[in-house]
């Protein structure tokens, strides 16, 4: 039986060991510190890992996705379509770039795009889709390519690599879904392009950072999109810092006005050793979530499905939502929660309801699902620190919690 002693149970602290410690200290000593040979590796072992010819790392996830817009030729006139249940930075590079952003609402009791209105959004402008594999559970790529062919003859390429595609481009939001996979392919090998996160909060972490990668079935220069990367992503400068460093090679070219989002081998550094961790994090995830299925499923809970047959997410997030709710009563619930030690959060709200977005034209009641699955949607901790007596502690707390609402709902 869990101790009812109050307890501090933070939502998503980093797993940091003393080897990622240790090797950031190597890091600093050798000399390298910004992009440099751990990066490299970095770049290869991930690329190993999710079975593609190359990656690419960078400061974020957000940077990943802007330049693959950017180098894909995404920009005014342009349409680039998104979930509207996603975080900010599903939708603010396209606003970046120049382009148009169209929002799409979640289908019922889902939150994954409504693949129906998904298709009824698709004009001759839409270049890209957006799909957002929330939670680290990907989406349904066999429908969504099969709305992609079925409006390639909408498509106006108007470079050459979009040429390539001759069809809307996929480029995923995976920032919660390394590792993941589904019908036996791992996130990164299914859409056109794969950004993955590897912010502090991310089942891998690399304090900051994130990473692309792209399918290799297609017509593709490897190498010249992989120099398109680093171009953008180091003010167009023809030489890294590595290269320079060759005996007399100190002269480069400013082949572009570009930007700055480079990883450093510092946080490479980090994310070397996480990766070598990463099985055993992701089996734990697993552990967890199946510790609060059991225990709140039979409660009435409704939650995300993390594995099937088929499937297996990546286990980041504990997505539970509570039938019949408000949404006063669901933030009565965190801060209840928040009071027994537990800190709770959710994910997300949906982007309408922000200033930023209901300034652009957006209105939630043009999206009722993505707010209905809002208003009761409760996501617990869910990190690979907690131990199986703090798992119990959290559900023995939101049953209380529940208990509590749904006294105060006869008095």
């Amino acid at each position: 039986m869990v101790e009812t002693k109050l307890r501090n149970i933070p939502f998503s602290p980093p797993d940091i060991t003393d080897v990622e410690i240790d090797e950031v200290m190597k890091t600093m000593k050798s000399g390298w510190i910004t992009t440099g040979p751990r990066t490299k590796e970095f770049e290869n072992r991930i690329a190993d890992y999710v079975g593609t010819n190359k990656a690419v790392c960078l400061n974020s996830a957000t940077a990943a996705m802007e330049l693959t817009l950017r180098i894909l030729g995404v920009g005014p006139g342009d349409e680039v379509i998104t979930s509207a249940y996603t975080y900010t930075a599903s939708a603010s590079i396209i606003e970046h770039v120049g382009a148009k952003i169209i929002l799409v609402d979640t289908a019922p009791n889902s939150f994954e795009m409504d693949y129906e209105k998904l298709a009824d959004a698709i004009t001759e402008k839409t270049k890209v889709i957006i799909p957002v594999d929330i939670a680290g559970k990907m989406c349904d790529y066999d429908t969504i390519f099969k709305i992609v062919e079925a409006k390639k003859h909408l498509f106006k390429p108007n470079n050459e690599l979009q040429w390539i595609y001759n069809r809307i481009i996929v480029m995923t939001d995976a920032a919660h879904a390394f590792g993941a996979e589904r019908k036996g392919m791992k996130c990164g090998q299914i859409s056109d392009f794969t950004c993955f996160s590897f912010h502090a909060v991310k089942n891998l972490t690399t304090a900051e950072g994130g990473a692309v990668v792209w399918r290799d079935d297609l017509d593709l220069d490897n190498e010249w999109l992989y120099k398109q990367f680093m171009l953008f992503s180091l003010h167009g400068q023809s030489k890294d810092a590595l290269s320079k460093t060759q005996k007399g090679a100190w002269e480069y070219d400013i082949v572009y006005p570009a930007y700055k989002c480079n990883m450093t081998d510092i946080m490479a550094g980090i994310g070397l050793i996480q990766l070598d961790r990463y099985e055993g994090l992701l089996e734990r995830r697993k552990e967890i979530i199946e510790m609060y299925d059991k225990a709140l499923l039979p409660l009435g809970i409704e939650s995300l499905e993390h594995y099937g047959e088929d499937f297996a997410s990546s286990g980041h997030l504990y997505l539970a939502r509570i039938p019949g709710i408000s949404e006063e009563k669901r933030n009565e619930i965190i801060i209840n929660m928040a009071e027994s030690g537990v800190a709770c959060n959710v994910h997300y709200k949906p982007l309408p309801m922000f200033t930023a977005y209901r300034n652009l034209g957006f209105d939630i009641k043009d999206y009722p699902n993505a707010y209905k699955q809002y208003i009761n949607e409760i996501t617990l901790p869910l990190h690979t620190l907690l131990s199986d007596e703090d798992v119990e502690y959290i559900c023995m707390n939101l049953k209380k919690s529940l208990e509590t609402i749904e006294r105060s709902n006869y008095l």
